[in-house]
Formats: structure tokens, sequence, C-alpha cells
């Protein structure tokens, strides 16, 4: 079960955090991964490590913000395979209310969050409409509740969601699902990142506090993310689109 044998997948941000979990399970399970990355050197090296662990993996430098260089990625892999799954994950983050939001940082968010997302569904579903697929959003449960100073972030996660729910709509008679997850807390590089940079000398307190406010007690671990993404786009989940899983620790229905 959840296999993925000989399917063709596009993943964004594929080489670090939820990203890089998803690029690893997914070759894992048998598809063949596409990892399009700004980082370039980070994509390489995690597309050596899976193909050196019999894994089927490739890298593409992409600023998945500029349609041009989108198409361009997409068009190239499209040319020599069927593409099956297209995994946005892409993403970037921001701190602040709306006032203390410049119109850069919106802008910034915009961007890689929406327009990004936007850029890779308009350039892969052409080639998915002959034969379906499958499209997996990476939102956010800020797209749905409020989350302290998370203004521009939430904004761009509400769009990803509404996204999924259009795409999956205007293709179903293609034969192309359109599902979103969305996480709370997961524990990556970039949390460890944020509070160095943020709490420098509290880290371990700050780590602590953030955890519990999942009611579960800790936050989320990378692998536990792509393992929903793995079974969300194989053959097991067919009869699901135009939906939003909830993977937060109980942090939506439990916080009372």
């Amino acid at each position: 079960m959840f296999r993925l044998n000989n399917k063709v997948a596009i993943v964004t941000g594929g080489a670090s955090g939820i990203g890089l979990a998803i690029s690893r399970l997914f070759a894992q399970q048998g598809a063949v991964v596409h990892i399009l990355e700004l980082n370039i050197d980070q994509a390489e090296r995690e597309a050596d490590l899976i193909n050196a662990n019999g894994g089927e993996a490739y890298f593409h430098k992409v600023d998945v913000s500029k349609q041009k260089d989108v198409k361009k990625v997409i068009d190239k892999i499209a040319k020599e395979n069927a593409i099956d799954i297209l995994v946005n994950n892409a993403g970037i983050a921001h701190v602040g209310t709306v006032e203390s939001t410049t119109e850069e940082d919106l802008d910034r968010i915009y961007n890689v969050n929406v327009k990004g997302t936007y850029n890779c569904l308009h350039s892969v579903i052409p080639y998915m409409k002959d034969r379906g697929g499958v499209i997996l959003n990476v939102a956010s449960i800020a797209a749905t509740v409020g989350i302290p100073d998370r203004f521009a972030y939430s904004m761009s996660k509400g769009a990803v969601y509404t996204m999924t729910l259009q795409v999956a709509k205007d293709y179903l008679k293609y034969n192309i699902r359109s599902n979103s997850i969305s996480p709370a807390r997961v524990h990556t590089p970039f949390v460890d990142g944020f509070l160095k940079k943020t709490y420098p000398g509290k880290e371990k307190e700050m780590f602590d506090k953030l955890s519990k406010t999942q009611p579960i007690g800790r936050m989320a671990k990378p692998d536990e993310i792509g393992s929903l993404a793995v079974y969300l786009c194989s053959d097991e989940a067919a009869f699901i689109t135009g939906c939003d899983y909830l993977i937060d620790g109980g942090f939506v229905k439990l916080n009372n």
C-alpha cells in the first residue's frame, strides 16, 4: 500500500525541512522525484543522497516566483516524462501585524507563497489534463485560524488553501485531484535558526514554550508531514479531492 512506483513527482522547496522529508519518502516509495530549489548546492547534495540510497531524484535550480523559470523547468521535465504529482511546498515565513508589515514584506511573501504556487499550477496542470494527476499544496493552520503576528504569512496560506479548492473544482473532470496539508509547528532547521536569531541564550526555553502550544505537547516531525503527503498522493487516496488536512497535534480543535 501507498506505493508511488514509477510516478514522476515534482516537489518545490524539496531539499529542506518538510519538502526534504517529502522528497525522501516519495523516493523511498518508488517515485521519481524532481526537486525544485533556489539553493542548488543543497538540492544537488540531497538528490545525490537519495540516489545513493536506492532512490531516483533530480535537481533543478528554480525561483518559483518567476514564471518563465518555472515554465522552462516544467516543460523540460514533461518532455522527458509525464508528470503525475506536484507538491507545492516552497514557502517563506514572516512575523508581523498589519501595521508592522511593510509593502516590501507583503510583496516578498506574496511572490513566493502565492505567486509561486500559482506559477507551478499554471505550468503543470496543462500536462496533467490528458491523463490525470495529483496536486498537493502545503498550507498551514494559519490559513483558517488566527495566529498572533502572522498577518502576511496567514494571508498567503489562506490563498494556498483556496487555490487548492478552486483547482479541485475546475479540474475534477480531468481526473486531477487537489488537496492541501495544514501543519501546525514542525521542528525543522528553520525553527532552530529562528530561535537562535530571535531568542539568543533562551533557545531551549522558547522551544519548549512553542512546543506546548500544540495540545499533544510537541512539534511535528517533518517525516510525519511527509507520511501524510505520501498517502494523499497515492492511489489509495483516489477518492479524496478538495480537502484540507490538519496535521497539528490538536491545535485547531483542542485549544479551548
